[in-house]
């Protein structure tokens, strides 16, 4: 069902259905949730109704509403939980820790996110000031792969500055959307100031696209994003997007081998490669094939399972489209396969489970493999003959997300740190796993340059400058050249 100005409903004439499957077992049905493009309309009406009166309460009301929030968030954890888990296939133990970043996101907006949009006095200038209003109504397009985490640091930084919101979820993950939402009901929040509408990628066509919403909040796929971006042409709408990477973990000659191959391991595997900072390249200095079948070794001892069983590393992919783009993905290669991918059934499951696969690149030839980004899980490892070399491949992308760089030497570090051209760069970890209290976000075709985590309350509000005059005409301060006569 959609959440429209407060309330719970279907469309009435629907123009398709989603039949939710777990991909950890396709015979389990969470839900049908009907859609229909003219929800969307209803849905921007109704936030733009709400918003003026919304964004005239006090912030400190606001903020007390988003905390609200995050408390609901936190006693509702398990069953946000179990509902991502189910969804798209994420193992339970990673699903808590999605769950538990969405409780965490409503104190870090509430204390340290509305200091970078609070009011404050131009330094030596008297009477000038900047201040900040809401935008308006923000459209929120929630990817599959963090389906409450990534939209939930987008909605609540808008609530927080003010805006009403239309939420569109993956077509992917409605049943964890609808939990969500429950979740927002349940915290008060004033009917119309958020709302929920289910769909496919036509309503979020229409969504991104639509006249009456003022900002574009998008986390998903190059592709997508540039859909957004040329739909958006002669309108005047912030548009915020983070479109994924291709990422590299620089092993140097002087690095701890088993912790790079540990971090690279888990960067490259964990949420079964569906992380837009996953690893999907080792570039090393060194012995490059021996750390590879290191790599492979390990990957072959992963534990794959329904996400719901103790013990289980990774899931199944989110859905058998996912499947079958990664598997097609990886045809495009002619590198040296040293571990490959099976599809695998366990428990008798049908699911979408594959096992991990590792690759060594030769020679690069510029494929659609060692440019575009797979999302799955697959790692692609190349050799390095320096430092240079290595930063030279790294930078080979036409993305620029996250990358990680191993080795003992802090100056080493520093020095690769400014040559990547990157958004995250991490020193002796993995590439994933961000800070919440950091900006967050890439160059290149991984974003434009509206970082979120701490900084998304940055594009969720608009500075507005003010200056103060004098209450009474001061005949002093008149300009040259003009008399002032008395009527």
């Amino acid at each position: 069902m959609d959440f429209i100005a407060g309330s719970w409903a279907g469309p009435a004439t629907p123009d398709e259905v989603i039949e939710d499957r777990s991909p950890a077992d396709l015979s389990m049905v969470l839900g049908r949730f009907p859609w229909a493009v003219a929800q969307v309309d209803r849905a921007v009406s109704a936030a733009r109704a709400a918003h003026v009166g919304f964004a005239a309460l006090p912030l400190h009301d606001r903020a007390r509403l988003v905390r609200r929030i995050g408390a609901v968030l936190e006693e509702r954890e398990e069953d946000l939980a179990r509902a991502i888990a189910l969804d798209i296939g994420k193992p339970l133990w990673e699903a808590r820790l999605e769950a538990q970043a969405c409780s965490a996101k409503a104190g870090i907006t509430a204390d340290e996110g509305l200091k970078l949009v609070a009011d404050f006095p131009a330094p030596g200038q008297a009477g000038a000031e900047c201040r900040f209003r809401a935008l308006g109504v923000a459209a929120v397009l929630g990817p599959f792969n963090f389906p409450i985490h990534l939209p939930n640091g987008h909605i609540l930084p808008a609530l927080a500055c003010g805006n009403a919101v239309v939420f569109k979820p993956s077509e992917i993950a409605p049943h964890a959307a609808e939990v969500y939402a429950r979740c927002l009901e349940e915290a008060g929040v004033p009917g119309g100031v958020f709302n929920l509408v289910q769909g496919g990628p036509a309503a979020g066509a229409a969504l991104s696209a639509h006249p009456g919403v003022d900002a574009v909040l998008f986390t998903g796929s190059w592709g997508v994003g540039q859909a957004i971006q040329r739909a958006n042409q002669g309108q005047t709408k912030l548009l915020a997007l983070e479109m994924g990477g291709k990422n590299a973990a620089l092993v140097l000659a002087d690095a701890d081998l088993e912790k790079a191959a540990y971090d690279v391991l888990f960067s490259a595997f964990v949420s079964a490669g569906q992380r837009c900072t996953a690893a999907s390249r080792a570039v090393v200095v060194g012995d490059a094939p021996r750390f590879a079948g290191r790599i492979a070794q390990l990957a072959q001892q992963l534990s794959i399972g329904h996400p719901l069983d103790e013990g289980v590393f990774m899931g199944p992919l989110a859905s058998a489209a996912a499947l079958e783009k990664f598997e097609q993905g990886l045809r495009a290669t002619d590198a040296e396969c040293l571990l490959a991918p099976h599809r695998l059934r366990p428990r008798g499951l049908d699911g979408c489970y594959v096992s991990p696969s590792v690759h060594f690149v030769h020679q690069r030839r510029g494929t659609a493999y060692e440019r575009e980004e797979l999302f799955g899980p697959d790692l692609a490892v190349y050799p390095a003959a320096s430092e240079e070399e290595a930063l030279e491949i790294a930078n080979s992308t036409d993305y620029g997300l996250a990358a990680s760089v191993h080795t003992r030497s802090e100056q080493t570090f520093d020095r690769c740190q400014r040559a990547l051209a990157c958004g995250v760069v991490n020193w002796n970890a993995p590439t994933v796993g961000a800070s919440g209290r950091l900006p967050f976000g890439g160059l290149r075709r991984s974003g434009n340059h509206r970082p979120a985590a701490l900084w998304s309350t940055l594009y969720c509000a608009a500075p507005v400058a003010v200056m103060r005059g004098d209450l009474a005409l001061d005949r002093k301060k008149l300009a040259p050249g003009v008399s002032w006569v008395d009527e």
